[in-house]
């Protein structure tokens, strides 16, 4: 029997999150910390006050829901901002520093998760948190910070869409090796190659059902519009994981395929705001479900592992600057704005809980996110003075106006000289 006080815990668990978030625009931080932060400080340790239970522990299945379908959200959006259009029309910097950005990454979680003597299960899904960028902080720093005009933008912008379709495979590979529990090769490998099939199929055919899809969309009511695109969002997401591939994976190609709507600005206006609640609480259900005194043994590797990926992004930032002719500087640029960590990487790390795989995961996964969640959007917003200091370069010397009084006394000693 449901308690009398489920919906007021949901309720305060919500007002939390806003309060919360209303801080973290006040200090103008990524909220995405602050959500994991809370919910790990009430969590297991939390008070009890009379009927309010600040642990949640009526309502956490209620509220780990609302994060499964925050990831959902969180994904069919990435799916409706995704085009292959633009994906081939970014080439150069998307196989250049794209390429680089996702090697030199997942090496480093390999050197990370041997260095941490993981099985190799865990190791794989290390190196999935490692090359994970956060697309909502990377796209909120260039936002907050007025740089999406800049030219190093383009260049990051299409390094992430290389990176979000290197998520799309990863997480269609720990599927098949992690979720289904099969242990031979080819079993794994049937599973991957399924998941393969599955991303394939909709990128080809599922392209081709558009017409017939905004046909259905025409003239439609708001309430049969959300209705209609909610239906395709569950059906495929839910479809995907009767098959062993992960709901996720179906979610983003449900959003791969409207990406073509002709109604496509009217979906993603639809969409924005269940993104923006059910992701919020997707990391407030990922902190309640943290032990924060469990961390101790994850702080040291989760900071080596931070400072890792900073210093190999700037490197892939330079082998970006290098192919599309950018300026030196602008690797740092690139390298610490695509530094920041959050959705994806939470994502994989629950897939590996999923799948029942050592709890280090999970504790390292919190200790990563939170520092770079916090430290890639200080790193940006220095980039140039950073630069500056390691180029041993002067600031740049803005040019002296000159008064109308010193344009005469110019022209004065100019006609002198003449005569």
């Amino acid at each position: 029997m449901l308690s009398h006080t489920l919906i007021l815990e949901i309720g305060i668990a919500v007002l939390l999150v806003a309060l919360v978030g209303l801080l973290a625009n006040k200090l103008r931080f990524s909220v995405i910390p602050f959500f994991i932060l809370i919910g790990m400080v009430l969590g297991q340790h939390a008070p009890t006050f009379g009927a309010v239970d600040l642990t949640f522990a009526e309502s956490k299945p209620f509220i780990d829901f609302m994060g499964r379908l925050g990831v959902l959200f969180l994904l069919f959006y990435l799916g409706l901002e995704f085009s292959v259009g633009r994906l081939m029309k970014s080439g150069k910097s998307i196989v250049s520093g794209g390429l680089f950005y996702v090697l030199l990454n997942f090496f480093s979680g390999l050197f990370i998760g041997w260095m941490m003597e993981l099985p190799f299960k865990e190791m794989m899904v290390l190196c999935g948190i490692m090359t994970s960028s956060s697309t909502a902080i990377v796209a909120k720093v260039l936002t907050d910070l007025k740089r999406t005009a800049n030219p190093e933008t383009e260049v990051i912008m299409g390094m992430i869409m290389f990176d979000d379709l290197f998520i799309a495979m990863h997480i269609s590979f720990l599927s098949g090796l992690i979720l289904t529990g099969s242990t031979s090769f080819l079993a794994v490998a049937g599973t991957s190659a399924l998941a393969l099939t599955f991303i394939l199929t909709f990128l080809v055919l599922g392209r081709k059902l558009v017409p017939a899809i905004d046909r259905v969309l025409q003239d439609k009511t708001s309430e049969l519009f959300v209705l209609i695109i909610f239906s395709l969002l569950f059906v495929i997401a839910g479809f995907s994981e009767t098959i062993h591939v992960a709901e996720a994976i179906g979610a983003l190609m449900a959003g791969l395929v409207l990406a073509d709507s002709k109604y496509i600005k009217k979906i993603e206006g639809m969409v924005l705001p269940y993104k923006d609640f059910f992701g919020a609480m997707f990391f407030f259900s990922f902190g309640l479900s943290i032990d924060m005194y469990s961390l101790g043994g994850a702080v040291g590797w989760g900071a080596l592992a931070a400072f890792i990926t900073v210093m190999v992004n700037v490197a892939s930032g330079y082998f970006a600057t290098k192919f599309s002719g950018l300026k030196p500087r602008n690797a740092v640029d690139i390298g610490f704005t695509l530094s920041a960590r959050g959705e994806f990487s939470i994502i994989m790390a629950n897939i590996g809980k999923a799948g029942g795989l050592l709890p280090v995961v999970q504790s390292f996964v919190v200790v990563y996110v939170l520092l770079l969640s916090i430290i890639s959007p200080l790193l940006t917003k220095e980039s140039k003075n950073i630069w500056n200091a390691l180029s041993g370069s002067s600031k740049e010397v803005k040019p002296v106006r000159k008064k109308l009084s010193d344009l005469e006394a110019l022209s004065e000693l100019n006609r002198n000289a003449q005569s």
